[in-house]
């Protein structure tokens, strides 16, 4: 049996592009689907570390209360997709809980990467504020991970050119459909930003 469980971002919900397109592809690889639609965060977030606490907390909490009833010992893939805070959110969720899990996660905030006990691949933009390029690939450089670069992205992976958009999505859904149905993921590194 296989789960996944999908941990939306603060304003990025699980409806837009990342997660309802890597959502669909996990419900046809035959994942049951779990969204964990945690909400009601104080406004003005960004840059603001308190309010950046508050957030994964009031997200963990929801999550404990969404998730309480799946026993998933008895899952023999549990997958988690997650975009940024719902990256460290899921990610301490599976290291308290001794969860051995599979990850997608996009545009990680940095408080995540010290909480990454799991598998997985991240996407990351090159231009991401809320997680500086240099700082995200001198956090990424410790970690047995594939990471997939969108050059000139933004917390949402867009450049701002919808064609590049659009090509983007594609590739990155390539990328994630890939790894969701464990085939090798070739050249996905720094070397290969898009």
């Amino acid at each position: 049996m296989k789960i996944a469980c999908f941990f939306p971002g603060i304003g990025y919900t699980a409806d837009r592009p990342l997660l309802y397109f890597s959502r669909k592809i996990a419900k046809e690889a035959g994942y049951e689907i779990k969204i964990v639609p945690y909400g009601g965060f104080e406004s003005g977030i960004f840059g603001d570390s308190d309010k950046m606490r508050k957030a994964f907390d009031t997200a963990l909490g929801q999550t404990e209360e969404i998730l309480k009833d799946i026993v998933f010992d008895k899952y023999d893939d549990i997958l988690f997709v997650s975009k940024s805070v719902g990256t460290a959110v899921s990610s301490y969720y599976a290291d308290v809980k001794k969860l051995k899990i599979r990850n997608v996660l996009y545009t990680p905030v940095p408080q995540t990467m010290p909480l990454i006990k799991n598998e997985g691949i991240i996407f990351h933009g090159t231009a991401d504020p809320w997680y500086e390029h240099d700082a995200f690939m001198a956090d990424v450089k410790d970690k047995d991970f594939s990471y997939y670069l969108t050059e000139g992205g933004d917390h949402s992976l867009e450049t701002g050119d919808m064609d590049r958009d659009f090509d983007n999505l594609k590739e990155i859904m390539r990328i994630t459909e890939k790894y969701i149905n464990r085939k090798e993921i070739e050249n996905i590194d720094a070397s290969r930003p898009n």
